[in-house]
């Protein structure tokens, strides 16, 4: 039987294709760097043997996936290449491999995560269903109807794929290390809408997603009247956000789900048109939708003393800006406290006002050093240039951490794609001593 090597197999998406490809009964195997990631669990617990980077993982017999991080240059691919074993990178490994299912590509500038998992959540209940989730979870069906898995638009990779549906969130400008600007988004979004078969489901109150060109029904979601699928009468109280749903300007069903804030209702209109069209029953649609405990590094909550400690990935303005407004809504009588890190120098650069007006939505704003990553030049820019922005803001380190401790009411919200789960850590090991 064919071996499947995963080279860099504790990448977020890396990880959860060897967990789908191991519950459907393939032999895998995957190496990486020896420093724990948070993704590894879900390989232990398959017992998927994970073994440090070396040339002689590598055998005659296997297929090679390589992770895109990965040149051709690695140790481990030029062997692969040498023996004369078929190497995949990973999207174009995935671009094939979802030709076997009705596949969903769940793709937008924000809020992919949430929603592939919500999604994952919901039709898994009521047909056999495979998911890839870019918070590294990743579950597969030999028997599977459904695909559905998150789609990164980073360097165009979602081009890769050609998959029945896509769900569109929004289009914004982000990952200003590779897009020119938000024009250079919506070609790469809009490229995309035309690899898809069967139909789009896209957020109409997004004025990109409005211009796009499909050869495929393209059905709208949201808030705004001239959606086919609308959210009206939004209710929130201490349980969460219930909604009526209207489909073409009739009434369709009344909706609630644990989560707080605007773009959670958006996350689960996508999900529930979507349903609709696949002929889902709606009573497994709503049991499903109130369940939903969310995603990894979402809005994920530890309860220590009379302090909520959030943790969320949060790294661009408009995720800033939502996880905030969440904290507000569902603790409306605590102080919301942004603890936040930013991720990358270019992003740092280029969105250094919108991330202070997002910041500044918070009741206390602490910052972390920038975390850099390897692909990238610093130049001049330093935490100051943004705390600058920020009244009354202060700068955290994880020997300073004990500051928190004075917000004795509080939501601390930790957010960032770097490491800021150190300095969550920190202030808790400084809350037990």
């Amino acid at each position: 039987m064919t071996t499947y090597h995963f080279v860099g197999i504790k990448g977020t998406g890396m990880s959860p294709l060897a967990q789908i490809l191991h519950d459907m009964k393939y032999d895998i195997q995957g190496s990486d760097i020896e420093q724990y990631i948070f993704t590894q669990q879900a390989l232990e617990e398959r017992n998927i043997p994970v073994l440090p980077f070396g040339a002689n993982n590598v055998k005659s017999d296997q297929v090679v996936i390589a992770g895109n991080a990965f040149p051709n240059d690695h140790e481990e691919v030029a062997k692969a290449t040498e023996l004369g074993v078929p190497v995949y990178r990973y999207h174009h490994f995935l671009g094939e491999f979802i030709k076997k299912f009705i596949s969903v590509a769940v793709t937008g500038s924000h809020g992919k995560t949430s929603t592939t998992g919500l999604l994952a959540h919901v039709l898994g209940a009521a047909k056999p269903t495979s998911y890839l989730i870019g918070d590294g979870s990743g579950k597969g069906k030999e028997d599977s109807e459904y695909f559905v898995f998150e789609a990164c638009e980073y360097r165009r990779h979602f081009l890769s794929y050609e998959p029945s549906y896509a769900i569109m969130t929004n289009i914004d400008f982000d990952h200003p290390d590779y897009f020119k600007d938000v024009n250079d988004v919506f070609d790469a979004f809009q490229s995309m809408a035309l690899q898809v078969q069967k139909g789009i489901i896209a957020c109409g109150d997004d004025p990109y997603l409005q211009q796009m060109q499909a050869k495929v029904p393209v059905m709208f979601y949201g808030l705004n009247d001239n959606n086919d699928f609308q959210a009206r009468n939004i209710q929130v109280n201490e349980k969460g956000t219930t909604f009526d749903v209207f489909v073409r300007n009739s009434f369709h069903e009344t909706f609630s789900i644990p989560g707080f804030g605007t773009h959670h209702v958006l996350n689960a209109l996508s999900v529930i048109a979507l349903c609709h069209y696949e002929q889902v029953d709606v009573n497994i649609l709503k049991e499903q939708l109130a369940t939903f405990k969310g995603v990894k590094r979402r809005f994920t909550e530890k309860k220590i003393g009379q302090q909520i400690l959030i943790d969320d990935y949060a790294h661009h303005p408009t995720e800033i800006k939502a996880t905030i407004e969440s904290a507000q809504q569902k603790y409306p009588d605590k102080e919301v406290v942004a603890i936040f890190q930013p991720h990358t120098y270019t992003r740092t650069q280029t969105f250094l006002a919108e991330f202070a007006d997002s910041l500044n939505q918070a009741d206390a704003v602490y910052l972390c050093d920038i975390f850099g990553s390897a692909r990238e030049n610093s130049g001049n820019l330093k935490i100051e240039n943004l705390q600058e922005r920020i009244p009354n803001s202060n700068i955290i380190g994880e020997d300073t951490i004990d500051l928190l401790s004075k917000h004795t009411n509080s939501v601390l919200l930790f957010m960032g794609a770097g490491d800021i789960q150190k300095y969550q850590r920190a202030y808790e090991s400084q809350l037990a001593s």
